[in-house]
């Protein structure tokens, strides 16, 4: 079996961004390859056109395209093209492509299409109770109407995306983002920095990062010597039109917390697990997301964490046994979580043995990697 997997975003040095999305399929398309199916992937925007391999699996550079008009259209043919040469060429069985931005939108390929639900703009404006422009939900739609199937990572964000686009439910599986579990091991669980909370994602207002600064400045009232690191790229702020959502969250600490935040911008993803691993407690208030890959890779590392408590974070943790989920707006209740696990320490590394655990019994790619091999198998053979 040959599968091909469309994205904008994948981890290798060559790429040009990589993130959440990149980590998932990076995970699966490698796992899938060490269980004998050959897994290529197609890169679209990127810098150069190239094809190179990198562990076992099959990478396609394919450089950005600009038009003199309705560039939209003409570079999704132009990828079409492109996939439908290697499709015959190299006997690809089945594409995948993520929801976001529509991109098979216009797109006949010449093998059956199947659709994650990695989060597309209509989910996260729904979310985040902004109107989305209409010509991204037609491209959208028409990409999902064209797919044979869908994956979703959690229920939740397959039962919203059905509302949104009128899907037929049938055709959603779910299947949760899956990890490494042999790459995720914290040999010193007790060894962290005291009070320590630690931040993974971009600076960005759906992420909930306005009220991680109201929560810091609630814990540095009572414990001085708290510390809060963020990591994640900088981001346009989509309500005021500030060039920089940091500059305006740094507003809002008080000088007491400013003083004990450190940000790193965005930082190699290879550095990112020693830093989870120093961290005391990690924190992801967010508003948006299909599953979260940093969450599930601080539970593996051991950690406690204090996520939201919206839809597809229920699906991930279950509350006050491998983790805790508190509303992002209630920020009495998420601070005093924090500060309980700062205190209560025996607390914490309880806590963080049960994510590990849970994690390994709901999150290992090598599991769920198969049950991706049969899903395609079915559709596959019904094509």
């Amino acid at each position: 079996m040959h599968i091909a997997y469309l994205t904008s975003e994948y981890p290798s040095s060559r790429v040009k961004h990589a993130a959440g999305i990149a980590t998932s399929i990076k995970n699966l398309a490698v796992t899938l390859v060490k269980k004998g199916v050959r897994v290529s992937i197609f890169v679209y925007h990127q810098n150069e056109d190239a094809v190179y391999m990198e562990e076992g699996v099959h990478i396609h550079l394919i450089k950005t395209r600009v038009y003199t008009f309705a560039t939209f259209y003409k570079y999704r043919k132009f990828l079409q093209k492109y996939l439908n040469n290697a499709i015959l060429e190299q006997n690809i069985d089945l594409v995948e492509a993520p929801d976001w931005t529509g991109i098979t939108a216009f797109m006949k390929l010449k093998a059956p299409l199947i659709i994650r639900f990695h989060g597309s703009d209509a989910y996260f404006c729904k979310l985040d109770g902004r109107k989305q422009k209409f010509k991204n939900f037609m491209f959208e739609k028409l990409a999902l109407n064209r797919a044979k199937a869908y994956i979703a990572p959690t229920s939740y964000a397959g039962e919203e995306t059905a509302k949104i686009f009128g899907l037929d439910r049938r055709k959603i599986k779910t299947i949760h983002y899956g990890l490494q579990l042999e790459q995720f091991n914290n040999e010193k669980p007790l060894d962290y920095i005291n009070q320590s909370l630690l931040y993974i994602g971009t600076i960005i207002r759906k992420k909930g990062v306005f009220e991680l600064a109201e929560i810091f400045n609630t814990i540095i009232e009572t414990t001085p010597n708290a510390s809060l690191t963020l990591i994640g790229g900088d981001s346009k702020d989509i309500k005021t039109g500030e060039a920089s959502t940091y500059k305006l969250i740094e507003q809002i600490f008080s000088k007491a917390a400013l003083k004990q935040v450190n940000y790193l911008g965005k930082i190699p993803y290879a550095e990112v697990q020693n830093h989870i691993k120093k961290a005391h407690v990690c924190v992801f208030p967010s508003f948006a997301e299909t599953l979260g890959m940093v969450t599930i890779e601080s539970m593996a590392l051991q950690k406690p964490v204090v996520n939201t408590n919206i839809g597809w974070a229920q699906e991930l943790i279950v509350h006050e046994k491998n983790g805790f989920l508190v509303h992002p707006t209630d920020i009495n209740t998420y601070a005093k979580h924090i500060l309980n696990l700062f205190t209560a320490k025996e607390l914490g590394h309880t806590i963080g043995a049960e994510a590990r655990k849970h994690v390994e019994g709901k999150f290992d790619i090598t599991k769920l990697a198969s049950i991706n091999i049969d899903y395609y198998k079915s559709i596959i053979a019904n094509a």
